[in-house]
């Protein structure tokens, strides 16, 4: 037999696994023969085997470490074979690719990957020209000339640089560039799209890299043409500093620039900078703020603050400034100046009939007459709403001031012609003349205003000179509109009551509630001296909100067949809470709605406001009866009896003063208790004060008076008292007498 020659080992097969480590293959024991040879053959090769598995290990170890190593890079890194399949990646290549590291093995081909992402959507540049993209990016793979990007599904931008091995293999690295690429897409962005001009520029020599949409449209030059220039190609003039080294960009930032756009024209320039790298490359960007157009709207804001945005004329301030400066120089001569405060009259009716537009156009014609008429020199302001002021020097004497007044009037009241209607205004005016009603502008107005104050009282449409006792009146008046403020706070005015008789039965059916003032310097102050500054001010609001409530409750505590009446405002109607007051005054008290009366004026009905006559019909509908005042005065006309049903009509003392001697008075009643007795209204007199005239009343029919005759006003512990008087007349005089005080 011959002997079995032992055998040589073989080498061991190495394949490739996961993520391209190594695994050595175990060699299958070859069946034989068995003899003593094999015994020393087997020694051998387990040495063998021994000193291979040692090498294996060595080379798993090397090969984790070099897997660990680049693992540890924040970039992707792939090895590809010379087939473009996979031998190494790291961690950070299969999170870029998440949705594909599924299909990442070794021996696998990178065209198989892409193939199947681009199946699954992965890569949203290859919708539409699949097969195109794929051949596009294994060209770049095969014959890489640079970088590249490639967008992802999620919306991720992935930087992509592959080099080729010596061996014809690929070394990838991958770079996830998306929070870089949305920063470069806001700066372009707020670059692009800013409405502010915008340069960048190269920081050594000022050549233009880029400009903005706003940059090309503000110079002119197209975006091609601009990138041919640099800063100093804008500069309007040669001696303008150039940019070069000898200055820094701070220095050159802080300056005013003149630049020169396509058409020649020039701009004044404010720069602000701040530096950043454009294409790798220092650079600078440049906001350019025009200030020529700063510069006008300065102007503009400028001229508003000191004029009148309506009529381009001077407003106080500057008109003080001007008075001033004429006083300076007037000081220097014997000459006088006049200072004048021009009021519009009505001016108020024409806004509300006509509309502010109208009013307006109103106002810019008043202006431009009142500086027609003027002098060069002389000096036109708006003041307020309706007033103006004119300021007129170089006068010999006083009188001439009052032939300036008498034109001014003349030419205002010339009618004008506004949307093909005919608008005419009339004026008032005050004087006060420089140096003897005044030494600064201040004085010289609040006097010229006080004179105006004194002819619209007077007679409208005229002119008034400034006497030293206007000064006094108007300290006296504004110290009763300071007292009188804290009086209704405190609630010192008081309600008296005056009766209102039927004159058919002599009994009381009721009380006027009157407002009284009891001052503890002057004693009872007349209504006529602080009604009127209530009205002006405001103030009426409040203190005909007190005398209401505390009418109410006063007569909440009186015979159930007794009525109040309580004068209403025009001002508190436009206020517009009038309905709310008496509803919450009713509750408060508990008087019932049908024993209230408010009394109203003709002015409130003139104005015919949709909101006063609503407001009426809701008080009506509550149970409060309404009634007109001061019946035929003022615009008293019978079409106004139409625009609501009144129940009781007040005819004016005016018509019951000397009634009885009076025909042409009695007549008058007569018609009006006629026409009261026609609609089913009560006719009240008031002011009766003389038997003659209630004997006149009662022939005529009149219904119910009131007066001194009857009573004076009296305070609620009186009223007490006369209806006591009154329950304990078992009898029922007619005769009226009973109430004379």
């Amino acid at each position: 037999m011959r002997p079995v020659r032992p055998t040589k080992p073989k080498k061991q097969k190495r394949v490739p696994s996961a993520r391209g480590s190594f695994r050595p293959v175990k060699p299958s024991p070859k069946l034989g023969r068995h003899n003593l040879r094999e015994t020393a053959a087997s020694d051998e090769i387990a040495s063998t085997r021994a000193e291979a598995e040692a090498a294996i290990a060595e080379a798993k170890k090397a090969h984790d470490r070099l897997i660990e190593a680049i693992d540890l890079l924040p970039e992707g890194i792939v090895f590809l074979d010379s087939d473009g399949r996979y031998i190494l990646w790291n961690k950070k290549y299969a999170e870029i690719y998440n949705r594909s590291s599924d299909l990442f093995q070794s021996g696998a081909r990178l065209q198989d990957t892409i193939r199947v992402g681009v199946a699954r959507g992965d890569y949203p540049e290859a919708a539409g020209r699949e097969e195109e993209w794929i051949a596009e990016r294994l060209e770049k793979l095969f014959q890489p000339s640079g970088r590249h990007e490639q967008k992802l599904s999620d919306g991720r931008t992935i930087l992509i640089e592959e080099r080729l091995t010596s061996d014809g293999g690929v070394v990838g690295l991958r770079v996830d560039i998306t929070e870089l690429k949305q920063r470069e897409e806001s700066f372009r962005l707020l670059f692009d799209g800013n409405p502010v001009p915008m340069i960048v520029c190269a920081r050594d020599d000022g050549r233009v890299l880029g400009v903005n949409a706003a940059a090309v449209q503000h110079y002119g030059y197209s975006r091609t043409a601009f990138e041919r220039l640099s800063i100093r190609n804008l500069q309007a003039y040669e001696s303008e500093t150039p940019w070069g080294e000898e200055q820094s960009i701070e220095e050159k930032a802080a300056r005013t620039w003149k630049h020169v756009r396509a058409d020649g024209t020039l701009i004044d320039l404010a720069i602000y900078l701040r530096h950043l790298v454009h294409n790798d490359q220092p650079a600078v960007l440049l906001a350019l703020m025009d200030i020529t157009e700063r510069k006008r709207a300065e102007a503009r804001l400028a001229f508003l603050a000191q004029h009148d945005a309506l009529t381009g004329l001077p407003s106080r301030n500057l008109l003080r400034q001007q008075i001033d400066d004429k006083l300076i120089q007037m000081r220097r001569g014997s000459e006088k100046m006049a200072v004048l405060v021009l009021g519009l009259d009505n001016f108020k009716s024409i806004n509300d009939t006509l509309g502010h537009g109208v009013g307006d156009r109103l106002l810019r014609g008043v202006g431009k007459r009142l500086r027609s008429i003027l002098r060069q020199e002389d000096i036109v302001a708006r003041l307020n709403s309706d007033e103006f002021a004119i300021v007129q020097g170089g006068l010999a004497r006083p009188e001439e001031a009052a032939q300036l007044c008498r034109r001014l009037l003349q030419a205002i009241a010339d009618p004008y012609l506004i949307d093909g209607s005919s608008v005419t205004i009339g004026a008032t005016i005050g004087i006060a003349m420089a140096p003897n009603d005044g030494d600064d502008a201040e004085k010289l107005l609040k006097n010229a205003d006080m004179a105006q104050s004194r002819a619209k009282t007077e007679t409208r449409g005229s002119f008034s000179y400034f006497e030293s006792g206007m000064d006094a009146r108007a300290q006296s008046r504004r110290k009763i509109e300071t007292e009188l403020r804290a009086a209704i706070q405190r609630d010192v005015l008081q309600p008296h009551y005056q009766p209102l008789i039927d004159l058919s039965s002599g009994r009381i059916t009721g009380f006027e509630a009157l407002v009284r003032w009891p001052h503890p310097e002057r004693g009872m102050i007349p209504p006529s001296e602080f009604i009127p500054i209530a009205e002006e001010t405001g103030l009426i609001s409040g203190l005909g909100r007190s005398m209401l409530r505390q009418a109410c409750s006063d007569a909440a505590k009186w015979p159930d067949e007794v009525c109040v009446a309580v004068n209403m405002s025009p001002l508190q109607f436009r206020v517009g809470n009038v309905l709310s007051l008496v509803m919450d005054a009713l509750k408060q008290s508990g008087l019932p709605a049908r024993r209230l009366e408010l009394e109203i004026t003709e002015t409130l009905v003139l104005e015919k406001s949709g909101q006063v006559l609503a407001t009426l019909h809701a008080l009506r509908a509550l149970g409060v009866r309404i009634s007109m005042d001061d019946f035929g005065t003022g615009y008293s006309s019978l079409s106004y009896l139409r625009s609501f049903p009144f129940d009781k009509i007040k005819v004016d003392q005016s018509f019951i003063r000397d009634l009885a001697a009076n025909r042409e008075a009695q007549a008058i009643v007569r018609s009006i208790v006629s026409l009261g007795k026609g609609l089913g209204v009560t006719i009240t007199a008031e002011g009766v004060e003389t038997e003659a005239e209630l004997r006149c009343l009662r022939a005529e029919g009149c219904h119910e008076a009131q007066g001194y005759l009857f009573s004076r006003p009296r305070p609620n512990v009186e009223i007490v008292g006369l209806l006591q008087a009154q329950r304990d007349a078992a009898d029922g005089t007619s005769s009226g007498k009973a109430m004379v005080a």
